[in-house]
């Protein structure tokens, strides 16, 4: 008799780990709060380390169709403009990593991962559903769904994001970190921008306690742009999603070059509006017990949120959704066995790349002398400083042919 995985969230990384536990053998049943399945309007990086993943799985084809491969990542000064180091990406990433680095709206990426899963008959997707609660005993998990109904299964996996109510039971209440930092979001048609504003490649523009990133998605048609600022949070962060007010941002950006200011002031108009997404994190994962225990787990923002200065959030969590797959394939082994190969398995990377992200961004938002010293390396040193071949090279998961 085939085992049952419960799945909490419907995200990227819930149907992720969807379509890895399908092809380990497994019936899934997802619940989804939302009642359709819908991404927000932002685009997302992928490192090489993640398209394999994709590509193992056999996504090449609809990833190639949605996404961008830009051949360059530059990092600029936000203060005079210049260009501060480049990394090559396209062929190069491909030649160094087996798999190039791609961008692609969120949008796309959830919905190549639905069709994927859509195609194994015995997933089965209850939206307008969430779990509230959760039992253990004897090795079965029963979960208590948002409309009253008590559902059995083998194993129950937390894919609920940051205010994940399966980690508040397994770990108890657990406040996410406000970071300080908030990030505006954007995305414009580039064809209604003026030439000089679109791009084909990844910019980061560095300045003091800011930075901005722009790329193209969706095929080059659109173009992402994040600003993150250090300032005081919205009241309702589980709201995280707020209408921003351009003017405060042009205020963020005072003392920027004009090239930035140009490209910030591109969005409204091309006829683009501004969001604003109050950033949470929680502090590194301090061992196995946190990603699983018993016949429960974790992945994605519920077990590991990080912020995005190293444009691996997405990236995590199909890495996870990956070894989840080998792990639940071990038939010879007990599910609890399996869960905890599947955390010890991904904690210490997720761990490692959690505590790098922060400790990016107080690089990219440097000020004084801190901030000389990091352009200086980075003229000096740029590709190297900017290439992280320990990240890219490997990929969480000991099943890289699964």
């Amino acid at each position: 008799m085939r085992k049952q995985l419960l799945i909490a969230g419907g995200g990227i990384g819930g149907l992720a780990a969807a379509l890895g536990a399908s092809r380990a053998g497994w019936e899934v049943r997802l619940y989804e709060r939302a009642a359709e399945f819908s991404e927000v309007g932002a685009g997302v990086q992928l490192g090489p380390n993640v398209v394999r993943r994709l590509q193992a799985w056999g996504l090449q084809r609809p990833l190639q169709d949605v996404a961008v491969f830009p051949e360059r990542l530059q990092v600029r000064s936000a203060l005079t403009g210049h260009e501060l180091a480049a990394l090559p990406l396209g062929t190069t990433a491909v030649e160094r990593y087996g798999a190039a680095y791609a961008t692609i709206h969120r949008a796309d990426l959830h919905g190549l991962l639905l069709a994927a899963v859509g195609k194994y008959t015995d997933t089965q997707f209850h939206l307008d559903h969430a779990i509230d609660r959760f039992t253990d005993a004897e090795g079965v998990v029963t979960v208590r769904t948002s409309r009253g109904k008590d559902v059995e299964g083998d194993a129950l996996l937390g894919a609920d994001g940051l205010w994940s109510r399966i980690r508040t039971q397994l770990l108890g209440e657990q406040h996410p970190r406000v970071s300080g930092h908030l990030a505006y979001r954007a995305l414009v048609p580039q064809h209604a921008l003026p030439k000089a504003l679109r791009t084909r490649h990844v910019t980061a523009w560095l300045g003091p306690r800011l930075h901005v990133v722009q790329y193209p998605v969706r095929r080059g048609e659109l173009q992402n742009l994040v600003v993150i600022v250090q300032g005081p949070a919205p009241n309702d962060l589980e709201n995280w999603d707020h209408a921003a007010n351009g003017a405060d941002l042009e205020t963020a950006l005072k003392g920027t070059c004009t090239a930035l200011q140009q490209v910030v002031r591109g969005v409204v108009q091309a006829g683009g509006g501004w969001r604003l997404w109050p950033l949470c994190d929680r502090p590194p994962v301090r061992g196995p017990n946190e990603m699983a225990q018993g016949v429960v787990a974790l992945l994605g923002d519920a077990a590991h949120p990080m912020r995005p200065y190293l444009a691996q959030g997405a990236g995590m969590a199909i890495e996870d959704a990956a070894e989840l797959q080998r792990a639940l394939a071990m038939h010879d082994l007990d599910v609890p066995l399996r869960l905890r190969r599947y955390a010890l398995n991904r904690w210490q990377r997720n761990a490692r790349v959690q505590a790098r992200s922060t400790r990016n961004g107080r690089i990219f938002h440097a000020t004084g002398p801190v901030r000389w010293a990091r352009d200086a390396s980075l003229r000096l040193l740029g590709e190297r400083l900017l290439d992280v071949p320990w990240l890219y090279r490997g990929d969480g998961s000991s099943a890289s042919s699964l």
